[in-house]
Order: C-alpha cells, then structure tokens, then sequence
C-alpha cells in the first residue's frame, strides 16, 4: 500500500541504551526515543534498517494505557510510514500519520 514496493526492510529490536548510542553517534541527539530508522529506499522501493527500544515501547504503552502488541505495532507502522514519506512535525501530519498508524494496525488482526 502507500505506493511503494518492499525492499529490504530490517526490525533491530534493542534496549534504551543501545539505541541512545545510536542516536548519540549518527544524528547527534543526546535523548532517548522509541524508533531510528535508517532510510535506504530507492525511488518507490522502501528498505531500511529499523531499530526499536523494546523498554521505550513497554513505557509508552504504559504511558499511553494500550497493551504492548498494540503499541508496537503502533511503532512499527510509524516507521514505515515515515520511509513512505508520511511526517509527523505539524499538528495536520501528526494527526494523518495518527490515522494511517491506526489504518495499518488493523491489517495485523487475526481471527483466532
């Protein structure tokens, strides 16, 4: 969906401190955060290295009063959205990216 193909698309699943190293080295922030995605797409075929704090997306969920599965999912889907060329710094972006979070979300559940 999204108009893109799949490429070569790599999940890193991490803890806080590694993915603040991460984050210190290769685009300079000193803060901790739940996802880094390292966009390798080429034209309309998404790839790219995805790392995720485990403990960051436990907290948020937490914080945010969904379970677990749900919010990675949630992180997961953002990423991708992101390399599709979805933002998210105005409150318009926020609130569509919210929407297509949500949208893809829905394409994980499974009838048990």
């Amino acid at each position: 969906s999204e108009e893109h193909l799949v490429g070569d698309i790599n999940y890193i699943f991490c803890d806080d401190a590694y993915l603040l190293n991460i984050n210190q080295q290769y685009l300079d922030h000193d803060t901790y955060t739940d996802i880094i995605t390292f966009d390798y797409t080429d034209g309309k075929v998404i790839s790219s290295d995805i790392y995720i704090s485990v403990e960051r997306v436990k907290e948020n969920a937490v914080d945010f009063k969904v379970d677990y599965d749900v919010e990675m999912l949630r992180v997961m889907a953002h990423g991708l959205l992101h390399l599709a060329g979805y933002k998210d710094k105005s409150t318009e972006e926020a609130a569509l990216m919210r929407s297509k979070e949500e949208e893809k979300i829905k394409l994980f559940h499974v009838e048990h």
